[in-house]
C-alpha cells in the first residue's frame, strides 16, 4: 500500500508541476520593430530598428523556391506585410498571422484563373516531438514551439515583417 500512494502521489506531483508550465510568456525587452526572414537561409530575425534582438532557424513551405502565387502551390509568399493576428490555440502551438495576400497578390491570383490561399503565419509545430528534416510547411514559417513562444511574446500585431527570397 505504501508503494501504491508513493507511486501515485509522484506522479501527482510530476502532472502539477507540467501545469506551472504556461506556453505564454512575457517579454520586457526593447520593442521589436521589424521581423526578417532570408527564405535561402532558413533564417528569421526579430529586430529593434537595426539591431537583432533574436533568430532562429526556420522551416518553410514544401515548395519554398519563389513567391507564393495560388493556394495549394506549397510556396512562402516574399514581400512586406504585417503581423495582423494571433491564434493561441492554434493547432500548431502558437501562432502569429501574416496579412498575406495583399491587393497585388490577390489580382496575380485572378490573372491566374485561381484563389491565392491565405491563413499565412509564423507557428510552432503540431507534433514537437518530430524533429522532420526540410521544409514541411503549406506556405507559413515553422519554429520550434518553444521558439514561437517567445516569438508570440515579444511580436506585437502591425509588425512589419520582410520576407526575401
Amino acid at each position: 500500500m505504501k508503494r501504491r500512494t508513493l507511486i501515485l502521489g509522484g506522479t501527482a506531483l510530476v502532472a502539477l508541476g507540467a501545469c506551472g508550465q504556461s506556453k505564454f510568456k512575457r517579454y520586457d525587452g526593447p520593442e521589436v520593430t521589424y521581423v526578417v526572414v532570408n527564405k535561402r537561409d532558413r533564417r528569421m530575425f526579430l529586430l529593434h530598428h537595426d539591431k537583432v534582438l533574436e533568430q532562429y532557424n526556420i522551416k518553410l513551405g514544401f515548395a519554398p523556391d519563389g513567391h507564393k502565387e495560388i493556394e495549394g502551390d506549397g510556396k512562402t509568399p516574399e514581400g512586406v506585410y504585417w503581423i495582423d493576428r494571433r491564434n493561441p490555440n492554434s493547432q500548431f502551438h502558437l501562432s502569429l498571422g501574416i496579412s498575406y495576400p495583399n491587393e497585388e497578390d490577390r489580382k496575380r491570383a485572378q490573372e491566374m484563373g485561381a484563389p491565392p490561399g491565405g491563413d499565412i503565419f509564423i507557428h510552432g509545430q503540431k507534433n514537437p516531438f518530430d524533429k522532420g528534416k526540410g521544409d514541411w510547411t503549406w506556405g507559413c514559417i515553422a519554429v520550434t514551439n518553444r521558439e514561437i513562444e517567445n516569438v508570440y511574446a515579444m511580436v506585437n500585431d502591425m509588425t512589419p515583417i520582410q520576407i526575401n527570397p
